[in-house]
Formats: C-alpha cells, sequence, structure tokens
C-alpha cells in the first residue's frame, strides 16, 4: 500500500510557474510508479505525466510535454510536477496516484490516490 499527499497548488498568472510536490510513502516503492493526473469542473480526469520510482522512466501527455517535468528525489519521498508556461487550460485538481511496476496513461490503473491540489491559473 502506497499513500500520497499532493502540495503545491495556488493562484498563477497565465504564463507563470508553479511547483507541485507529491510525498509517497510505503514498502516497496522501487516496484511502483507514480504519476499525475488532472480534472477540471465537468471534465473527465486526464493524464498528465509519470515516471517509474526504480529507473526513472518518464510519461507525459501531448498536452504538457516539454511545459511540464515531472521527477523525483529518493532522499525525500518526494515527486515533483514542475509546471511551466502555464495556461488557463491548466486550471484543474491535480492528483497523484501510484500503480506497481511500469507507468501509463489510464487512469483506471492506478489504485492508489492523494486527496489532490488545486491550481488555477488567471488572465
Amino acid at each position: 500500500q502506497v499513500q500520497l499527499v499532493e502540495s503545491g497548488g495556488g493562484l498563477v498568472q497565465a504564463g507563470g510557474s508553479l511547483r507541485l510536490s507529491c510525498a509517497v510513502s510505503g514498502r516497496a516503492l522501487n516496484w511502483f510508479s507514480i504519476a499525475w493526473f488532472r480534472q477540471a469542473p465537468g471534465k473527465e480526469r486526464e493524464f498528465v505525466a509519470a515516471i517509474r520510482w526504480s529507473e526513472r522512466t518518464t510519461l507525459y501527455s501531448d498536452s504538457t510535454k516539454g511545459r511540464f517535468t515531472i521527477s523525483r528525489d529518493n532522499a525525500e519521498n518526494t515527486v515533483y510536477l514542475q509546471m511551466n508556461s502555464l495556461e488557463l487550460e491548466d486550471t484543474a485538481a491535480y492528483y497523484c496516484a501510484a500503480r506497481p511496476l511500469s507507468p501509463t496513461m489510464a487512469a483506471n490503473e492506478y489504485n492508489n490516490w492523494g486527496q489532490g491540489t488545486q491550481v488555477t491559473v488567471s488572465s
């Protein structure tokens, strides 16, 4: 079982940057991949990025590739999502999630979720 706690959300102007953190706890983290998803009101949960804990293999959605960077800090047991050049369309609740083995883009393949952190991008 993996526990996840997100932080770092807030209000930012379009074009600005924000870094989200996902504190990860549990056993055998090397077997897991950690992903970021987001969900805007009235929309389905959308994959953002993922990283495999042991190999640092990363996966990005087309909408965030080149603007967002996922990374992890083993010493802090934390996964980060650095978000640059933020757009109004990035406004959403952001969630981190965990699944065993390789990362995927499908939300229903992740069985541990955090409570989410809100990101609001203003014009």
